[in-house]
């Protein structure tokens, strides 16, 4: 799916570093949401289905990931 930058409206995470890594979502999009580096905002974007996306969220939520 192309992501056309200049219309699509990126918010950054709350969980963001102050040392600029962090993970931007842009959304609304039709029918996906697009993950990408704000550190490399014309690099590329990872798309997910929303329901792909919900799933990830939710194992994120509940700790599947922690180190």
């Amino acid at each position: 799916m192309a992501i056309h930058q200049g219309k699509t409206s990126w918010r950054k995470s709350s969980h963001s570093l102050a040392n600029g890594d962090c993970v931007e979502v842009a959304s609304p999009l039709p029918q996906a949401i697009a993950v990408r580096d704000s550190k490399d905002p014309q690099g590329p974007t990872l798309t997910f289905t929303p329901h792909a996306w919900s799933s990830f969220v939710t194992t994120v939520n509940d700790g599947s990931y922690d180190l």
